[in-house]
C-alpha cells in the first residue's frame, strides 16, 4: 500500500471536507430558491386570478346574472383560466384551455395544483369570490358566487432556480479551484518546522549527537512536546551510548591487564627450567588470575543481564530484605572478623518487610554493600545496617567510619570499573563493577541509590526499594 504524507492527507481531507460543503450549499440553495421563486410565481398567480374575478360584471338580464368581460383583462397569452358562477355555469375561459379544468387538477400538498395542458407543465390555483348585482335595489342588491380556476406556465421559474443553483455551483466549484492551491501552500508552509525538525533528528549519529531544535519548533504548541520528546531521547540515548563505548573500553581493558597477566605467568615458567615447588607456585599464580578473569566476566554478565527490560511493576517478585540481610551479615562474619570489623544490623524482624525485588538480587546488593564497607574500613571499626519504612518503600543504610570518598570522586562511584584509588582497589580485589551492580539492581527494581560521604568520617549508602502492594496497605494502616 502506498503510503501517502500528512500533507497530502490534509490537503485531501480539508478539500473533501470543502467539496461536501458545496454540495451542501447546492442542495440547500436549490430548496431555497425553488421556495422563493414559487412563492413569488404563488403570489402573482393570485394576483391574476384577482384580475380576472375584478372582470366579472352584471350580465344586464332579467335573471340578473354575471359574465366575464375580457375587455379590459390583459393577461399572458400562455396562462389558462376557467371562471364559473354559483351554479356552476362557465362564464370564460382562456383560449388555449379547452376542456373541463378537473379533468387537469392533481392536488400538490400546499394547496395548488397541477396541470399539463398542450404538452406544457402549469401550476393551477382555485379561488372563491362574489359580486353584488344590482347594488342600488333595495336590499343592498344580490350576491353572486363566483369561482376562478387560474394557471400559468412554471418553465421560467424553473429556468430562473436552474440558474440561481447554477451560479452556486460554478461559484463552489471556482472556489474549490482557488482555495485548494492555496490550502496547499499554506499547509506546506504550516509544516515547514516539522520537516525542519525531521531533517535536523536526522542528522544525529553515532558520532555527532549535536541536535538544537529550531525555534519554529519550540514555538508551535503541536510540535514543542515533540522537540521535548526527542532531546530527552536523544540525550538519553547519546549518554547509554557513550556508556555503552566506555564499558566496552573498560571492559576491554581490564580483560587484557588481567590476560596479559596469566600470559606473564606463563612466559616467567618457560624461560629456564624450574623445580617442581616453582612450577607450582607458578601455576597457582595462573590459577589466581584466571579466578580474577573469571570474577571479570561474571560480573559483566550479571550486569548486561541486569541492564535488560526490567520486569513490570506486578511482575516483580517478594524479598524479605530482612532476612537478606541477616544471611548477609552471616556469610560475611569470617571477613568482617579477619578485618578486625564489627558489623552491628539495626533491622525489625524478618516477615515484615517485603519489597518488590528478587531474591538474589537483593542478596547481592547487600553482600556488594556491606563487603564494600568492611573493606574500606579500619581494624577496630563499626559498621552499621539499619532498616526502616519510608513511605511506600523500604530505606536501608549502611554507615562505615572508614576513610570517606573525595567528593571529586563520589559522582562517579557507580560508574563501571571506576576506581578512585586503583592501587587501593587492586589490594582488596575489587573489579570496579561493585557499585555499579548494585545500582543497576536498585534500578532493575524501581528504587533509588545514594552515598553521603565525608573524608576522613566514613560513608552512608542509602537503598530505597519500594514496599509490595500488600505490605504498603499493611503499613500505611499501621502509621493512620
Amino acid at each position: 500500500m502506498k503510503r501517502r504524507s500528512i500533507a497530502f492527507r490534509l490537503i485531501a481531507a480539508v478539500l473533501a471536507v470543502e467539496l461536501v460543503s458545496s454540495v451542501l450549499v447546492v442542495l440547500l440553495a436549490w430548496g431555497y430558491e425553488r421556495h422563493a421563486h414559487f412563492r413569488s410565481f404563488d403570489i402573482m398567480l393570485r394576483g391574476r386570478a384577482d384580475s380576472v374575478l375584478g372582470a366579472v360584471q352584471d350580465a344586464e338580464d332579467t335573471a340578473d346574472n354575471v359574465m366575464l368581460d375580457k375587455a379590459d383583462l390583459r393577461l399572458p397569452p400562455d396562462d389558462i383560466y376557467e371562471v364559473f358562477d354559483g351554479g356552476g355555469r362557465l362564464l370564460g375561459r382562456s383560449p388555449n384551455w379547452q376542456g373541463a379544468a378537473a379533468t387537469y387538477f392533481r392536488e400538490d400538498r400546499d394547496g395548488f395544483a397541477r396541470a399539463e395542458v398542450n404538452h406544457r407543465h402549469y401550476r393551477v390555483m382555485k379561488i372563491q369570490g362574489s359580486r353584488i348585482v344590482d347594488p342600488g335595489e333595495p336590499g343592498g342588491g344580490k350576491l353572486r358566487q363566483v369561482a376562478i380556476v387560474y394557471g400559468a406556465p412554471t418553465e421560467a421559474v424553473w429556468h430562473a432556480i436552474r440558474g440561481a443553483v447554477e451560479f452556486y455551483a460554478v461559484g463552489s466549484i471556482v472556489l474549490l479551484l482557488v482555495t485548494g492551491p492555496l490550502i496547499a501552500w499554506l499547509l506546506h508552509r504550516g509544516l515547514f518546522p516539522l520537516r525542519q525538525l525531521a531533517a535536523l533528528a536526522g542528522n544525529v549519529s553515532a558520532d555527532s549527537w549535536q541536535f538544537s531544535p529550531p525555534a519554529s519548533a519550540r514555538e508551535t504548541p503541536e510540535l514543542a512536546p515533540l522537540t521535548q520528546a526527542l532531546e530527552n531521547v536523544l540525550h538519553r540515548l547519546e549518554r547509554s551510548f557513550l556508556q555503552q563505548r566506555a564499558f566496552v573500553s573498560d571492559a576491554a581493558h581490564e580483560l587484557k591487564t588481567a590476560v596479559a597477566v596469566v600470559k606473564s605467568s606463563l612466559q616467567l615458567l618457560e624461560i629456564r627450567p624450574r623445580s617442581i615447588g616453582e612450577y607450582r607456585s607458578g601455576l597457582e599464580r595462573c590459577l589466581a588470575d584466571c579466578s580474577r578473569l573469571e570474577e571479570i566476566v561474571g560480573k559483566m554478565l550479571a550486569l548486561a543481564r541486569l541492564e535488560g527490560a526490567a520486569p513490570a511493576a506486578e511482575d516483580r517478585p517478594s524479598t524479605d530484605i530482612a532476612a537478606c540481610l541477616g544471611e548477609a551479615i552471616d556469610g560475611l562474619a569470617s571477613i568482617a572478623e579477619l578485618r578486625g570489623v564489627r558489623v552491628l544490623a539495626a533491622a525489625p524482624n524478618p516477615g515484615l518487610y517485603y519489597v518488590a525485588a528478587a531474591t538474589d538480587e537483593c542478596s547481592t546488593l547487600i553482600s556488594n554493600l556491606l563487603l564494600n564497607a568492611i573493606q574500606h574500613s579500619p581494624p577496630g571499626a563499626l559498621v552499621e545496617a539499619r532498616i526502616s519504612v519510608a513511605g511506600p518503600a523500604v530505606r536501608l543504610e549502611i554507615e562505615d567510619r572508614g576513610e570517606g570518598i573525595d567528593p571529586a570522586v563520589l559522582p562517579h562511584v557507580f560508574d563501571r570499573f571506576y576506581r578512585g584509588d586503583p592501587s587501593r582497589t587492586r589490594n582488596t580485589g575489587g573489579t570496579g563493577l561493585g557499585l555499579a551492580i548494585c545500582k543497576a539492581i536498585v534500578e532493575r527494581a524501581g528504587g533509588s541509590v545514594s552515598i553521603c560521604s565525608q573524608p576522613g568520617s566514613g560513608s552512608t549508602v542509602t537503598v530505597l526499594l519500594p514496599l509490595t502492594a500488600k505490605e504498603a496497605e499493611i503499613h500505611a494502616a499501621a502509621s493512620g
